[in-house]
């Protein structure tokens, strides 16, 4: 089956799903990528005043991503709740435009980090309920590609609107506003939920019978997803890895539309790939790449190699992100994915809060290389657990 055979059988909801997901990241990312410099020297914020809030966003979205996961299982429906959060994304957006100081601010981020939990999980049991299942992984790695263009193309924009109007943030987050709402109207209007979703199921989700449904083949992929992530840390650490190796300051968040780029442009053809091949198989590859990441990033001194490295962690992404989550939809039943998305979420969302703290100890104690060695020997650790799950059983 060709390339663009494969993406005529995709459904049209999945792309548009991808679209909504593009025009949102657009819009966050245009924001996000100036907001530490807007908290620092225009509201006078501490580096440690960002980094709470922060966290405590980050925490706000994971405990969200689980109850909004069994709710859209307990209502039978999705979209009402992607709606929601998306909605909730861009109408944040004016209020980081107008605060004029950090009050409002904090307020800003958490709406915009629960609009984030609301509709995490529910649009992806509504990707997995759209996809049929020969081409789920094709499915999640076209949507997850088309978000990551956004991510890239949002900062870009961010830079040349600031360079245009002379570093006015508060015009930079009212743009932002546009792709916002743009992307809601299109998830309104563009994307039709399966009838198979319609019937309630009115049933608490989280009940320990329900519970007792999520399988040990999905909670083995949990477990692994957790490891993984606790080997790829925030990617924070490449941009002041960027700072350290002499990077100029302007040019050190293309850092980051460099990683992306790599991460848009393989996504889509490992989630295809994934439909065809072992997804094991797949997912170590993904895993030896992140640790080659991880020592070339360890060693580099030069912006060539830090390069090379920002390069393979885009690509491990563009591997692994979207074969995880059809992992998820292959081991979850069809009534409680939902659910089973808003546990993945949260448990690799804490082990990512976890990684990113010991990244930072290691970073300040031992130096920038630990950091990355440690990500390393996080690798060797999932491959290990990947070994055994699927040497026994497989999904």
């Amino acid at each position: 089956m060709s390339r663009f055979t494969t993406l005529r059988k995709i459904p049209g909801g999945v792309w548009a799903l991808g679209f909504v997901s593009l025009l949102m990241d657009i819009s966050s990312e245009m924001i996000h990528s100036l907001l530490p410099l807007f908290m620092v020297g225009s509201l006078g914020a501490s580096a440690l005043t960002v980094g709470l809030i922060e966290g405590l966003a980050e925490a706000t979205a994971l405990i969200v991503k689980v109850f909004s996961g069994a709710l859209s299982d307990y209502l039978g429906r999705r979209k009402g709740l992607a709606l929601l959060g998306y909605g909730l994304g861009a109408l944040s957006k004016p209020l980081f435009a107008v605060s004029g100081g950090l009050g409002l601010l904090v307020s800003a981020r958490l709406i915009d980090r629960v609009g984030k939990g609301v509709r995490g999980a529910p649009r992806d049991a509504l990707v997995a309920d759209l996809a049929p299942a020969e081409l789920r992984g094709a499915a999640f790695g076209l949507r997850q590609s088309l978000d990551t263009v956004g991510a890239f193309l949002g900062p870009l924009i961010a830079v040349g609107l600031m360079l245009l109007w002379a570093n006015d943030f508060r015009a930079v987050f009212w743009v932002a506003l546009i792709p916002g709402l743009l992307s809601v109207a299109l998830l309104a209007l563009g994307v039709r939920e399966p009838d198979a979703t319609g019937k309630p199921a009115r049933v608490n989700p989280i009940r320990r019978e329900n519970l007792r449904r999520l399988s040990p083949a999905f909670w083995a992929v949990v477990l692994i997803a957790a490891l993984f992530t606790l080997a790829r840390f925030s990617e924070a650490f490449l941009v002041l890895k960027a700072q350290q190796v002499g990077v100029g300051l302007a040019w050190v968040p293309l850092v980051m539309v460099a990683m992306n780029a790599v991460y848009a442009a393989s996504a889509y053809p490992f989630g295809k790939l994934s439909d065809r091949i072992s997804k094991p198989a797949l997912l170590a590859l993904g895993l030896l790449v992140l640790a080659l990441a991880d020592l070339v990033l360890a060693a580099s001194q030069h912006w060539a190699s830090l390069l090379l490295g920002v390069g393979l962690w885009g690509l491990h992404l563009g591997m692994t992100q979207g074969l995880l989550a059809t992992l998820v939809a292959d081991t979850a039943p069809a009534d409680l994915r939902g659910t089973a998305y808003g546990f993945f979420n949260l448990v690799c969302g804490l082990a990512l809060l976890l990684a990113s703290a010991a990244a930072g100890w290691l970073w300040d104690a031992f130096g920038a290389a630990s950091s990355f060695y440690a990500g390393a020997g996080f690798c060797l650790l999932a491959l290990l657990a990947l070994a055994w799950r699927y040497k026994i059983r497989r999904v």
